[in-house]
C-alpha cells in the first residue's frame, strides 16, 4: 500500500469517526464535585414569608438533569416556581417526594453536587447550565442561570445579588 492510500484511509477514517467521538463524550470525573454557597438575605417587610426555591442544572440541550435543591412548605405551593415546575416538576411526583424540604429561613447555606442525574447516572462532561428560582409570598420573583462548563479543569461563578437572594458562589473542583 502506497503512503497516497494510507494517508486517504486515514483521513476517511478520521472524519468518519469524528462524529462519534462528540456523541460519546467521556463521563465527568468521579471525583468531580459542584459546591454551591448560597444565601437568603434579611428583607424587612411587615409581611416576610420565607421563600421556594429551586436550584437545578439543565444540559446544552435545555433537558433537566438533577435537582440540587427545592425548598417550599407545601405540594400547592410548587408551581410558584414556575421555571422549576413546568420543566421539572409537573413530569415527575416521585422526584418531587424525593427532593423537596422544608423552606428556610434567612441564612448561609452549602449544597454539593456529585455528578450524578435524578436516576443516578453519572453525566457526561460539557456545557451546562445551573439555575435558581426564588419566590416569596408577599415579595419578589428572582430567576438566575449561569453557563458551566464541566470538564477535567476546575472553574468557579460568582452570581451577583438579587432582591431575594445574596451572592451565589458556586465552584467545581475535581
Amino acid at each position: 500500500m502506497t503512503i497516497k492510500n494510507k494517508l486517504k484511509k486515514t483521513v476517511l477514517a478520521t472524519i468518519l469517526l469524528a462524529p462519534l467521538s462528540m456523541v460519546w463524550a467521556a463521563p465527568l470525573p468521579e471525583t468531580a464535585q459542584l459546591d454551591v454557597e448560597l444565601s437568603l438575605p434579611k428583607i424587612e417587610t411587615s409581611t416576610y414569608a420565607r421563600p421556594y426555591v429551586a436550584v437545578w442544572i439543565e444540559n446544552s440541550e435545555r433537558k433537566p438533569v438533577k435537582t440540587m435543591q427545592l425548598w417550599v412548605g407545601k405540594d400547592e405551593w410548587l408551581k410558584d416556581l414556575r421555571s422549576w415546575w413546568r420543566k421539572v416538576g409537573r413530569y415527575d411526583r416521585e422526584l418531587v417526594d424525593a427532593v423537596t424540604s422544608a423552606t428556610r429561613p434567612v441564612g448561609e447555606y452549602r449544597f454539593s453536587w456529585d455528578g450524578l442525574d435524578d436516576k443516578g447516572n453519572r453525566v457526561e462532561q460539557g456545557d451546562y447550565t445551573f439555575y435558581v428560582e426564588v419566590v416569596r409570598e408577599h415579595g419578589g420573583r428572582n430567576y438566575l442561570r449561569q453557563k458551566l462548563t464541566l470538564s477535567e479543569s476546575a472553574v468557579s461563578y460568582v452570581l451577583a445579588p438579587t432582591e431575594e437572594t445574596g451572592t451565589i458562589k458556586i465552584n467545581y473542583k475535581l
